[in-house]
Parts: structure tokens; C-alpha cells; sequence
């Protein structure tokens, strides 16, 4: 793993869907077993490029995730790598009963891609809102879930899912207009959470994973200001969870926020609980969307709306922190 973080809060100039788009593309020219299926939606993650240079290698399944989801567990069984995409609602819940049975139970392996995360589905409203995706792949044996937060990490992940065999992988991510957070080149480790900021003082650990990882580093410095210190974890793989890491940061700072772009009743933080709970039981604090459907709205007002800000975030720090003794 090497990572160059740079935490400037500005968005990325480019969209990370070209991450997954450019990506799978080169992939695509060197491991002809790389397949690729998608529901209607090729041009709105710019992967209408796949179609055009390897017309017998990806494919459009049209308005019917469920049948696409077939699809893919057709072409796994055959040996495939087979990476498949549609929204996050319609990758998870509309196939789900596919994605469980025809690949995860049969012990095939389908990388699905989810995109529009959380609230960054803003004016397509509830519908395509996907605040339990995450929690439905974590319920697949054998599965892998992960949350990345922009263009370098998703980049670095879609390149590695190849090797990652034995069960369904799932990656929730944004398309576009998200904050940079880690440079060009930063490579990460499936599976393997990133210390961001560290010190002797740290009082509580922060951890966070996609659109909110910006939002900690911005309570990581509002907190700083005040005196406080906390250490910032990111935890982009939800599944398998980096216990090693949680565990050490949760003894070593006694609290724990954590900060997700997701229902709090069954993803990152739920995940964190399970873990924290049997081995290193420290106070915590939810920072998400609280057991809520989602609406239409602009992604800003929904942030607002469903408190997924760096405020928040601080604000639960120090009720963790109150909680400690």
C-alpha cells in the first residue's frame, strides 16, 4: 500500500467513473477473459468505449437487472472475470435474489459495481436512492463490500478485483463531483484500512469511509482547532474488516465515531460494532443516515438533512468522548 493523501477538500477535476471506465478498458486489452455487463446505463458511466472495442466481451442487458445479474453468473461459470454494473438500488435489491443464488451460492464470482452511493443519487430521489446496499452484500458469505471514496482509490481497487476470487465482490461508488482526497498513483490494499492522522493524543478514533472520509478530515482539523485530537481511520473495505487495525486504534484512543454514506443500522458502523463489541468494547457513536428512506434533493441539502457533515461528525466525537469514563 502507498498512499499520498491530499486533503485539500476540492473537488477532483476528474470523474471517477472514468476510473472504472479507463480502467476495465486497458484491463480489458490485456486479460481477454475480462467481461463485462451493464443495465442500460454504459453512457452514463462512460463504459459505451468497453462496447465499442470488445463487442463480444461486453454487453448490454438492458432495463432488467435480474436477467443481467444471470447473465454474469452464466459467464463466471464458464471462467469469466465478469464485472457487472447499474445504480446501487438496482445492483443490489432488484437482483439480489440472482446475485445471492446463481453466483454467491454457487460459489461463482461476480465484481458488481453500485453506482450513485447513498445520498449522491440526489434528483433521482428515493428510488435510486441506495442507503442498505452495502448491507445486503454484507450478508453474502464469502463476500466482499467496499466504499471508496474517489477517482485514485476506486482506480486502484476496480485493478485489483481481477485477483480477488472465491466469492461476490460489491463497490458502492459516486460517478462524478467528488472531493480529491488521496494523489494520483495512491494504491491500496483490499481489505486494509488507512491511518490518515495519528498521534499519542488521540482521544478517539474517527472512522470513515466514502464521501464521508472528507467530511472526517474536515472535523479532524475543526476538532484540532479546539484542542482535540483524533485519530482518522479510513476504512474503504467494510468487508472483509481490517479488525487488526479498529481494535488497536479503539485501545489505544478508548471511543470510536463512525461515519458512512449509508443506513447506520446495518453497514460500516454496524459492521465496526460487531467487531468492537467481542473484542475491545469502547464507546461509539453513528454518524449516518438514521434508519431513513431517502428523498429528492440536491446532494449538499441531503448531507444537510441527514447529517452527514464534518459537524456532526465532531459533534459525535464528543459525545463518545464525554462517554469514556
Amino acid at each position: 500500500m502507498s498512499v499520498t493523501l491530499i486533503g485539500k477538500h476540492e473537488k477532483d477535476p476528474r470523474a471517477s467513473r472514468d476510473a472504472l471506465a479507463l480502467s476495465l478498458n486497458e484491463m480489458m486489452a490485456q486479460d481477454k477473459s475480462i467481461c463485462y455487463v451493464d443495465c442500460d446505463l454504459m453512457g452514463c458511466v462512460n463504459t459505451k468505449q468497453l462496447r465499442q472495442n470488445y463487442p463480444d466481451r461486453a454487453f448490454e442487458a438492458g432495463i432488467a437487472e435480474a436477467n443481467g445479474a444471470g447473465v454474469c453468473a452464466g459467464l463466471a461459470a464458464t471462467g469469466k472475470k465478469v464485472f457487472f454494473h447499474s445504480f446501487g438500488t438496482f445492483s443490489s435489491r432488484r437482483c439480489y435474489d440472482q446475485i445471492y443464488m446463481s453466483a454467491a451460492y454457487a460459489g461463482l464470482t461476480v465484481h458488481v459495481l453500485g453506482s450513485d452511493a447513498g445520498v449522491t443519487a440526489a434528483f433521482n430521489g428515493g428510488t435510486h436512492m441506495p442507503l442498505e446496499d452495502g448491507a445486503m452484500y454484507l450478508n453474502i458469505p464469502g463476500s466482499t463490500v467496499m466504499d471508496p471514496c474517489d477517482y485514485d482509490q476506486l482506480e486502484s481497487i476496480v485493478r485489483q478485483l481481477p485477483g480477488v476470487t472465491g466469492g461476490v465482490t460489491f463497490t458502492r461508488f459516486v460517478r462524478k463531483d467528488v472531493i480529491q482526497v488521496y494523489g494520483p498513483g495512491s494504491r491500496f490494499e483490499i481489505g486494509k484500512g488507512v491511518v490518515l492522522h495519528e498521534s499519542a493524543d488521540d482521544v478517539c478514533t474517527v472512522v470513515a469511509s466514502g464521501i464521508l472520509l472528507d467530511e472526517a478530515l474536515k472535523a479532524y482539523e475543526a476538532l484540532l482547532a479546539e484542542g482535540i485530537s483524533v485519530r482518522v481511520v479510513d476504512m474503504f473495505t467494510w468487508k472483509p474488516l481490517d479488525e487488526a487495525l479498529l481494535v488497536q486504534a479503539a485501545r489505544e484512543t478508548g471511543a470510536v465515531v463512525t461515519a458512512e454514506n449509508h443506513n447506520v443500522t446495518c453497514g460500516l458502523g454496524a459492521e465496526v460494532a460487531r467487531c468492537l463489541a467481542k473484542n475491545c468494547p469502547v464507546p461509539q457513536e453513528f454518524v449516518g443516515v438514521q434508519d431513513r428512506f431517502g428523498q429528492v434533493g440536491p446532494q449538499d441539502f441531503l448531507m444537510d438533512e441527514y447529517g452527514l457533515r464534518a459537524g456532526d461528525i465532531a459533534a459525535a466525537v464528543k459525545r463518545a468522548v464525554a462517554r469514556k469514563s
